[in-house]
Protein backbone atom coordinates (compact mmCIF):
# COMPACT_ATOMS: atom_id res chain seq x y z
CA UNK A 1 0.00 0.00 0.00
CA UNK A 2 1.49 3.43 -0.65
CA UNK A 3 0.92 5.72 2.11
CA UNK A 4 1.76 9.52 2.11
CA UNK A 5 2.30 10.56 5.21
CA UNK A 6 3.11 14.77 5.26
CA UNK A 7 5.06 15.89 8.19
CA UNK A 8 7.06 12.25 7.78
CA UNK A 9 10.19 13.63 8.86
CA UNK A 10 9.23 14.63 12.10
CA UNK A 11 9.30 13.19 15.85
CA UNK A 12 5.88 11.26 14.77
CA UNK A 13 6.03 10.91 11.46
CA UNK A 14 9.34 9.70 10.95
CA UNK A 15 8.81 6.71 13.55
CA UNK A 16 5.10 6.22 11.40
CA UNK A 17 7.29 5.63 7.84
CA UNK A 18 10.16 3.59 9.87
CA UNK A 19 7.09 0.93 11.11
CA UNK A 20 4.67 1.29 7.87
CA UNK A 21 8.05 0.70 5.60
CA UNK A 22 8.77 -2.40 8.05
CA UNK A 23 5.70 -3.37 7.39
CA UNK A 24 5.94 -3.81 3.68
CA UNK A 25 4.38 -0.72 2.84
CA UNK A 26 5.64 2.00 0.77
CA UNK A 27 5.18 4.92 3.39
CA UNK A 28 6.75 8.11 1.32
CA UNK A 29 7.66 11.20 3.91
CA UNK A 30 6.88 14.72 2.85
CA UNK A 31 7.86 18.15 4.32
CA UNK A 32 9.47 21.51 3.00
CA UNK A 33 12.70 19.76 2.98
CA UNK A 34 10.68 17.53 0.27
CA UNK A 35 9.41 20.31 -1.53
CA UNK A 36 5.68 20.21 -0.06
CA UNK A 37 4.14 23.45 1.28
CA UNK A 38 1.16 22.21 2.49
CA UNK A 39 0.17 25.75 3.69
CA UNK A 40 0.37 27.04 -0.63
CA UNK A 41 -0.34 23.50 -1.83
CA UNK A 42 2.49 23.49 -3.17
CA UNK A 43 4.29 20.13 -4.20
CA UNK A 44 0.90 18.11 -2.75
CA UNK A 45 -0.81 16.52 -6.13
CA UNK A 46 3.14 15.00 -6.36
CA UNK A 47 3.07 13.81 -3.24
CA UNK A 48 -0.40 12.11 -3.71
CA UNK A 49 -0.13 10.63 -6.87
CA UNK A 50 -0.88 6.89 -6.56
CA UNK A 51 -1.52 6.95 -2.74
CA UNK A 52 -3.84 5.13 -1.56
CA UNK A 53 -3.58 6.50 2.43
CA UNK A 54 -2.58 10.45 3.38
CA UNK A 55 -1.50 10.76 6.71
CA UNK A 56 -1.31 14.74 7.92
CA UNK A 57 1.16 14.80 11.19
CA UNK A 58 1.52 18.95 10.25
CA UNK A 59 1.43 20.93 13.05
CA UNK A 60 0.98 24.83 13.78
CA UNK A 61 3.88 26.84 14.16
CA UNK A 62 2.46 28.56 16.77
CA UNK A 63 -0.39 27.78 19.66
CA UNK A 64 -2.01 31.01 19.18
CA UNK A 65 -4.92 32.84 17.55
CA UNK A 66 -2.82 32.13 14.37
CA UNK A 67 -3.08 28.11 14.66
CA UNK A 68 -6.74 28.19 13.54
CA UNK A 69 -6.23 29.90 9.91
CA UNK A 70 -3.02 27.16 9.91
CA UNK A 71 -5.26 24.25 10.18
CA UNK A 72 -8.05 25.41 8.32
CA UNK A 73 -5.93 26.15 5.06
CA UNK A 74 -3.79 23.22 5.06
CA UNK A 75 -6.58 20.87 5.58
CA UNK A 76 -8.49 22.39 3.05
CA UNK A 77 -5.78 22.31 0.19
CA UNK A 78 -5.01 18.39 1.40
CA UNK A 79 -8.34 17.42 0.98
CA UNK A 80 -9.18 19.02 -1.93
CA UNK A 81 -5.67 17.42 -3.26
CA UNK A 82 -6.24 13.98 -1.82
CA UNK A 83 -10.37 14.12 -3.07
CA UNK A 84 -8.63 15.24 -6.87
CA UNK A 85 -6.10 12.49 -6.41
CA UNK A 86 -8.49 9.28 -5.57
CA UNK A 87 -6.99 8.94 -2.05
CA UNK A 88 -9.24 6.51 -0.25
CA UNK A 89 -8.39 7.49 3.67
CA UNK A 90 -7.10 10.64 5.10
CA UNK A 91 -5.69 10.34 9.00
CA UNK A 92 -4.58 13.13 11.10
CA UNK A 93 -3.20 13.03 14.89
CA UNK A 94 -5.16 15.07 17.13
CA UNK A 95 -5.32 15.35 21.24
CA UNK A 96 -7.09 13.47 23.65
CA UNK A 97 -9.86 16.10 25.25
CA UNK A 98 -9.30 19.32 23.15
CA UNK A 99 -12.97 19.35 22.99
CA UNK A 100 -12.33 19.79 26.51
CA UNK A 101 -10.29 22.80 26.88
CA UNK A 102 -11.85 25.78 25.46
CA UNK A 103 -9.84 28.39 26.68
CA UNK A 104 -7.14 27.25 24.84
CA UNK A 105 -6.96 28.72 21.45
CA UNK A 106 -4.84 25.47 19.89
CA UNK A 107 -6.56 23.10 21.30
CA UNK A 108 -9.98 24.87 19.56
CA UNK A 109 -7.69 24.82 16.66
CA UNK A 110 -7.49 20.52 16.60
CA UNK A 111 -10.59 20.51 17.22
CA UNK A 112 -11.37 22.72 13.99
CA UNK A 113 -8.96 20.46 11.93
CA UNK A 114 -10.99 17.25 13.42
CA UNK A 115 -14.56 18.98 12.10
CA UNK A 116 -13.00 19.89 9.20
CA UNK A 117 -11.73 16.43 8.54
CA UNK A 118 -14.63 14.39 9.41
CA UNK A 119 -16.93 16.78 7.58
CA UNK A 120 -15.05 16.68 4.25
CA UNK A 121 -14.88 14.51 0.79
CA UNK A 122 -12.43 12.02 2.07
CA UNK A 123 -12.78 8.41 4.18
CA UNK A 124 -11.10 9.56 7.47
CA UNK A 125 -9.86 8.32 10.59
CA UNK A 126 -8.78 10.69 13.57
CA UNK A 127 -6.57 9.01 16.09
CA UNK A 128 -6.27 11.57 19.52
CA UNK A 129 -3.13 11.09 21.90
CA UNK A 130 -2.47 12.06 25.20
CA UNK A 131 0.90 14.22 26.16
CA UNK A 132 4.48 13.08 25.08
CA UNK A 133 6.96 12.12 27.31
CA UNK A 134 9.38 13.75 24.78
CA UNK A 135 7.45 17.33 25.61
CA UNK A 136 7.92 17.19 29.20
CA UNK A 137 10.90 19.06 29.32
CA UNK A 138 9.68 21.57 26.99
CA UNK A 139 6.99 22.06 29.34
CA UNK A 140 9.15 23.13 32.04
CA UNK A 141 10.90 25.10 30.44
CA UNK A 142 8.17 27.57 29.61
CA UNK A 143 7.81 28.01 33.33
CA UNK A 144 10.96 28.08 34.53
CA UNK A 145 12.38 31.08 36.53
CA UNK A 146 15.96 30.70 37.80
CA UNK A 147 16.09 27.57 39.63
CA UNK A 148 12.02 27.28 40.44
CA UNK A 149 9.99 25.46 38.21
CA UNK A 150 6.23 26.39 38.31
CA UNK A 151 3.69 23.47 37.06
CA UNK A 152 -0.05 23.17 37.72
CA UNK A 153 -1.21 19.64 39.63
CA UNK A 154 -3.22 19.20 36.32
CA UNK A 155 -3.65 15.46 35.31
CA UNK A 156 -2.35 14.10 32.11
CA UNK A 157 -1.72 10.63 31.31
CA UNK A 158 1.16 10.83 28.97
CA UNK A 159 2.30 8.52 26.71
CA UNK A 160 5.96 7.80 24.52
CA UNK A 161 5.73 8.72 20.97
CA UNK A 162 6.84 5.62 19.64
CA UNK A 163 3.69 3.90 21.00
CA UNK A 164 1.75 6.88 19.18
CA UNK A 165 3.43 6.31 15.94
CA UNK A 166 1.94 2.55 16.56
CA UNK A 167 -1.03 3.50 16.95
CA UNK A 168 -1.14 6.27 14.10
CA UNK A 169 0.45 3.46 11.95
CA UNK A 170 -2.15 0.85 12.72
CA UNK A 171 -5.21 3.13 12.00
CA UNK A 172 -3.18 4.23 8.47
CA UNK A 173 -2.74 0.78 7.42
CA UNK A 174 -6.69 -0.26 8.27
CA UNK A 175 -9.60 0.62 6.91
CA UNK A 176 -11.01 4.50 7.48
CA UNK A 177 -12.67 4.59 11.13
CA UNK A 178 -14.92 7.36 10.31
CA UNK A 179 -14.47 8.49 13.94
CA UNK A 180 -11.87 8.73 16.63
CA UNK A 181 -9.37 6.37 18.27
CA UNK A 182 -8.04 7.48 21.40
CA UNK A 183 -4.65 6.21 22.47
CA UNK A 184 -2.41 7.34 25.78
CA UNK A 185 0.00 5.88 28.71
CA UNK A 186 -0.43 3.57 31.23
CA UNK A 187 -0.48 5.45 34.38
CA UNK A 188 -1.90 9.43 35.50
CA UNK A 189 0.28 11.96 37.04
CA UNK A 190 -0.77 15.21 38.22
CA UNK A 191 2.12 17.38 36.00
CA UNK A 192 3.85 18.97 38.95
CA UNK A 193 4.38 15.25 40.06
CA UNK A 194 5.56 14.51 36.28
CA UNK A 195 7.51 17.24 36.78
CA UNK A 196 9.63 16.29 40.02
CA UNK A 197 9.79 13.08 38.61
CA UNK A 198 11.64 14.38 35.29
CA UNK A 199 14.00 16.71 37.37
CA UNK A 200 15.15 13.75 40.14
CA UNK A 201 15.58 11.34 36.92
CA UNK A 202 17.72 13.71 35.21
CA UNK A 203 19.86 15.22 38.40
CA UNK A 204 18.27 18.49 37.46
CA UNK A 205 18.81 20.86 40.40
CA UNK A 206 15.81 22.92 39.74
CA UNK A 207 12.56 22.47 42.33
CA UNK A 208 9.01 22.31 41.01
CA UNK A 209 6.45 24.72 42.84
CA UNK A 210 2.82 23.61 42.69
CA UNK A 211 1.37 26.33 40.59
CA UNK A 212 -2.26 26.19 39.48
CA UNK A 213 -2.01 29.32 36.91
CA UNK A 214 1.16 28.26 35.25
CA UNK A 215 1.93 27.58 31.69
CA UNK A 216 -0.44 26.14 28.85
CA UNK A 217 -1.89 23.10 30.98
CA UNK A 218 -3.47 25.24 33.66
CA UNK A 219 -6.41 25.66 31.35
CA UNK A 220 -6.87 22.37 31.88
CA UNK A 221 -9.43 21.12 34.42
CA UNK A 222 -10.33 17.41 36.67
CA UNK A 223 -9.97 14.88 33.71
CA UNK A 224 -10.20 16.53 30.71
CA UNK A 225 -6.51 15.48 29.55
CA UNK A 226 -7.04 11.77 31.07
CA UNK A 227 -8.21 8.96 28.34
CA UNK A 228 -11.77 7.84 27.78
CA UNK A 229 -13.62 4.43 27.79
CA UNK A 230 -12.40 2.09 24.98
CA UNK A 231 -8.79 4.50 24.41
CA UNK A 232 -6.13 2.06 23.71
CA UNK A 233 -3.31 2.29 26.80
CA UNK A 234 0.17 1.43 25.54
CA UNK A 235 2.33 -0.26 27.72
CA UNK A 236 5.59 2.14 27.89
CA UNK A 237 5.48 3.38 31.12
CA UNK A 238 7.62 7.36 31.68
CA UNK A 239 9.92 5.86 33.96
CA UNK A 240 10.80 2.58 31.78
CA UNK A 241 11.42 5.95 28.78
CA UNK A 242 13.02 7.88 31.52
CA UNK A 243 15.66 4.68 32.22
CA UNK A 244 16.21 4.43 28.36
Amino acid sequence: MKIAVIGGTGLIGSRVVKILTGRGHQAVPHSPSTGLDLLSGQGLAEALAGAEVVVNLTNSPTFDEASPAFFRTTMDNLLAAAAGAGVGHAVILSIVGADLVPDLVYYRAKVLQEEILAAGPVPYSIVRATQFFEFMDATMSWTTDGNTVRLPATRIQPIAADDVAQAVADVSAGSPLRGTRDVAGPEVFTLDELGRITLAAQGDPRQVVTDDQAGLFAAASGDALLAKDGAVIAKTTYREWLAR
